[in-house]
């Protein structure tokens, strides 16, 4: 009974830890990175803006529309809930690059790429 319950609570802690994902990503001057505009399930987004500059946080639902905007000002950081089948849009408005580090849990399947 011991040894089933701690293969439990081993294969829970190997399944939470294959669902994180940690990433340090570069935004160029006035461009925006789009993590997960695919179908998904819902994640947890941790973005730390790492730079000077500040940023814009979007709520992209791949059906259409915007919502939920916050601003990310260099040195902090905010905890986002994403709903399924929504993109997080982290927008650099600013006239050089910025950095921020991301780390996700949740559905990890998410597609990630950069439009201006």
């Amino acid at each position: 009974m011991i040894k089933s319950l701690y293969s439990i609570l081993l294969v829970a802690i190997l399944l939470s830890a294959c669902s994180t994902l940690h990433s340090t990503t570069t935004i160029k001057a006035n461009d925006a990175f789009i993590l997960g505009n695919n179908q998904h399930g819902r994640f947890f987004a941790s973005v730390t803006n790492i730079s000077t500059s500040p940023l814009t946080v979007w709520q992209y639902p791949i059906d259409g529309g915007r919502h939920s905007p916050l601003t990310l000002q260099p040195a902090t950081n905010v905890k986002v809930r994403v709903d399924r089948n929504t993109a997080l849009r982290i927008e650099n408005s600013s006239e050089k690059s910025v950095d921020v580090q991301l780390v996700v849990k949740g559905d990890v399947g998410l597609s990630m790429g950069y439009q201006n």
